[in-house]
């Protein structure tokens, strides 16, 4: 099979490195990719992925039979819907059910439609109608930004002050754009979050290896939110018993209320989960593999990813019959960043050590780099996931760090508590 990726980021370095294991895949294409992903792609600059008509006119030139779309934007842009009207198979939510994560009011909507267990909240469209309503609550209080912001439009707020200036800077200053127009504003839920992904053709929903994300930017869960300094899978908090429960609460409910309401969905679901006394409830949905979360699910992986990601996408039921296993260990991923991240942070800096890394035997999935006279520099905010793959969490996380120890850029910035709260349960 020829296989287009979409995208170009840790998240769609690690698909094409998966989807490159795969018998079936003859040819992979990546656009634009980046210098990590050329390994196991050929990497198209020169077309937006955010224009559907060029990267289907691409994809049927290059007799494409499967397309993969990690981002977000093409998918709520519609692309899959271009893809299929082409006769192209794409793995992705349609349009009308990337919209689950589009807007943050429908997803919140469906969910109290539905019974779906989540945060209380209010949706608001006026700036001093919002903060009355943080006044009257109090705080902790947490503020959305209604539409995408990259993994950073959501501010939790630990004083009615601090909310009350996230309701400015969303709402009146536009800091994420029109995707401040609406906030959505949550009660602050008490527990300890996780991540469950699963497959979905509409109708079956394998769950993915259960995983914890480090959104913070400094140890100690500090600092402002990112969009993930790291990753590790499985999350114990996350017992089996846990996982049952959040598929049989969460994820199948809202398989079926997507069917119900004429927006089936097909592709990769993100249930960001908080554990709570009362049990799991939904934080957010995605309509895509997270980031940096997929770089600690997939190397777990056992199964072959084309097969899994063609039957979601026929969505013809062939999928309940796949026998999709997974590794009993586990895997972490450190994210290497650019000083200053996630705020202003310089671009251009040489990067060493990338190949003593994997001699090591850690993955380097590239998330912010570029090539530049044969070497490779920093080209974002997000440069590197370092991963490793270790019977435990602990012999991972030492892996892991082995890795980001003999990688060097100027201004390199990593937490160095990944995986804290899985050790922490250890000792």
């Amino acid at each position: 099979m020829n296989i287009l990726v979409i995208g170009g980021g840790g998240r769609e370095h690690t698909l094409a490195w998966k989807l490159a294991q795969s018998p079936s895949a003859t040819k992979l294409y990546a656009i634009p990719g980046n210098p990590g992903m050329a390994a196991v792609a050929e990497c198209v600059s020169g077309i937006s992925i955010e224009d559907n008509e060029a990267v289907v006119a691409f994809a049927e030139e290059h007799a494409i039979d499967l397309a993969v779309i990690g981002p977000e934007v093409p998918l709520t842009n519609g692309i899959v819907d271009a893809f299929e009207a082409a006769g192209i198979l794409a793995f992705g939510p349609r349009k009308a059910a990337a919209e689950l994560e589009g807007s943050k009011a429908f997803s919140k909507g469906l969910m109290k439609k539905y019974g779906i267990p989540t945060a209380k909240y209010e949706v608001f469209t006026d700036a001093e109608a919002a903060k009355d309503y943080v006044r009257q609550e109090g705080a902790p209080i947490v503020i959305k930004a209604d539409g995408l912001a990259a993994g950073k439009g959501v501010i939790v707020a630990e004083t009615c002050d601090e909310a009350l200036a996230a309701v400015a800077d969303i709402m009146e200053d536009q800091e994420f754009g029109a995707a401040g127009n609406r906030v959505v504003i949550e009660e602050f839920m008490e527990g300890e979050e996780a991540s469950l992904l699963c497959f979905t053709d509409g109708e079956t929903i394998v769950p993915m290896i259960s995983s914890q994300d480090h959104k913070r930017a400094y140890d100690g869960d500090k600092g402002p939110n990112t969009g993930g300094m790291g990753t590790y899978a499985p999350a114990p908090v996350m017992t089996p018993a846990m996982i049952e429960a959040t598929k049989e609460k969460i994820l199948k409910p809202v398989i079926a209320a997507m069917k119900q309401e004429g927006r089936t969905y097909q592709g990769c679901l993100y249930a960001g989960l908080m554990i709570t006394k009362d049990g799991p409830k939904v934080v957010e949905f995605n309509a895509r593999f997270g980031d940096p979360e997929t770089q600690v699910v997939l190397p777990l992986l056992k199964s072959d990813l084309v097969d899994i990601m063609v039957a979601c996408a026929k969505g013809d039921g062939s999928l309940k019959d796949l026998d999709i296993a997974w590794s009993d260990g586990a895997a972490v991923c450190v994210v290497l960043a650019s000083g200053g991240y996630p705020k202003s942070y310089r671009k251009g800096y040489e990067i060493t050590g990338l190949d003593e890394a994997e001699k090591l035997g850690c993955h380097v999935f590239h998330a912010g780099t570029a090539e530049r006279d044969g070497s490779v520099v920093t080209a974002g905010g997000r440069v590197l996931g370092v991963v490793a793959e270790a019977a435990d969490v602990r012999a991972a996380v030492d892996k892991a760090y082995q890795g980001v120890n003999v990688i060097d850029f100027k201004d390199k910035m990593f937490r160095h508590d990944i995986a804290h709260r899985a050790l922490e349960r250890q000792s």
